[in-house]
């Protein structure tokens, strides 16, 4: 079977049965050999029965959410691609060769884009038209090296083994999100394609939640790009602290009528440590990531992690602590040369200030080094069907020992008709 149209449906039962015949008519019309699944989330308005007279095949997921039930979709789907799309008729399934196309021509992915093909009037809210959708798509494209212009356009087809071999897992609304990141980290095709969008032909609200469903989208853009979590931030508040820091270790700055002493110096000694430790974050995250297989395996990392070994950290640590020491050692002269009485603030944590934060760091490098070479432990995954074949081995090497065992038995004990 050439395709399958999979659709999630929760109480539908306004639009589900013209959005199956839509579909069906669709593939009789080209010649495509296809089906379409209805992936049913729980509905309790009679949606399964109305989809099933319409011609389609309806598979039941228990599990709630939109990704649960179009990931359960794309399992149960006989076609070699998939195309998915709402069942609120908002999306044109006379419309589906465009996307056929593409996947005859190779491509992994084909995404819809509503912008391009034309959103019609009341179709988009006007928050989801001109803030949610644009600045979501900006930061999947700012974030990952992708061109897809509309991210969470709901109509979108693939070759059902590619998407399968990601391993997609979030069940809620970041579904479309994840099939996007995932496939462009993979380096599969992936390439767009105008469509049009139509208000949806239910008289209920949609199950999208606007400021629920954005915030879930935006997390998992974060989570799955620790460049932006965290080095970036790290390394723009490590930069901004190290120069400030600097300027104020010598003595007050003056600009304009505003003065930083050494209230400012405690602030940006702390954004270094800030900084220093959340650049060591995005450097646990990707080596993490690379090792459970959540994300592919980032070169640079990798080799950064090959040249600072464990003893080059500990070598590093070292010094910054013996730095920082060496400061506070300065500091408790400076004291004595005072008769350890009252010091002058403005002066002594010009010293002190540096010198404890050198300290922080150096422990902060020392766990480092130890922690990613515990993520760098290589463990071996034994699958159900790996230990049984050891077992099978085994108790063929079993049997083999207990022949050879019997055989040298029977050679050496004498015939006894002979023996007579």
């Amino acid at each position: 079977m050439e395709l399958t149209v999979v659709m999630p449906c929760l109480n539908e039962a306004e639009t589900v049965e013209t959005c199956v015949r839509k579909a069906i008519a669709c593939m009789k019309e080209h010649g495509i050999d296809g089906e379409v699944v209805i992936a049913d989330n729980g509905s309790t308005d009679g949606s399964q029965q109305l989809a099933r007279d319409a011609g389609a095949r309806v598979v039941h997921i228990e599990a709630k959410g939109y990704g649960n039930a179009l990931i359960g979709g794309i399992r149960a789907a006989r076609g070699r691609y998939v195309i998915m799309g709402d069942a609120d008729d908002s999306y044109d399934f006379t419309a589906l060769m465009p996307f056929v196309e593409q996947l005859r021509d190779g491509a992994d992915l084909v995404m819809g884009n509503r912008f391009k093909g034309g959103i019609a009037p009341g179709a988009m809210p006007p928050l989801h038209r001109y803030l949610g959708n644009p600045v979501l798509s900006f930061v999947g494209r700012l974030f990952f090296p992708s061109k897809i212009g509309d991210f969470h356009c709901g109509l979108r087809g693939f070759r059902r083994d590619s998407i399968l071999k990601l391993g997609l897992q979030t069940g809620g609304m970041e579904f479309a999100s994840e099939m996007v990141v995932k496939a462009t980290l993979q380096g599969l095709d992936v390439r767009e394609v105008p469509t049009t969008l139509s208000p949806d032909g239910r008289s209920r609200p949609p199950h999208l939640r606007s400021w629920r469903d954005g915030w879930r989208h935006l997390r998992f853009l974060l989570l799955y790009s620790p460049r932006w979590l965290f080095f970036i931030p790290g390394l723009a508040m490590m930069i901004v602290g190290l120069l400030a820091s600097a300027a104020l270790v010598t003595g007050p700055v003056t600009i304009g009528a505003l003065a930083f002493d050494v209230d400012t110096l405690v602030g940006t000694a702390a954004l270094v440590v800030i900084g220093f430790q959340a650049v060591l974050f995005a450097l646990f995250t990707k080596v993490y990531a690379a090792e459970e297989g959540f994300l592919p395996e980032d070169k640079r990392v990798r080799r950064l992690v090959d040249i600072m070994t464990l003893e080059k950290g500990l070598i590093i640590g070292g010094l910054l602590a013996l730095a920082g020491l060496a400061g506070l050692v300065a500091s408790l002269f400076h004291w004595q040369v005072n008769n350890f009485g009252e010091l002058n603030p403005r002066w002594s944590l010009r010293l002190v200030v540096p010198s404890a934060t050198a300290l922080i760091m150096s422990f902060q490098t020392i766990f480092a080094a130890l922690f990613i070479s515990i993520l760098g432990i290589r463990r071996t995954r034994e699958t159900p069907t790996d230990v049984a074949a050891s077992a099978a081995e085994e108790a063929a090497e079993a049997v083999r020992r207990d022949e050879a065992e019997e055989k040298k038995t029977a050679q050496a004990t004498p015939d006894t008709p002979a023996a007579r």
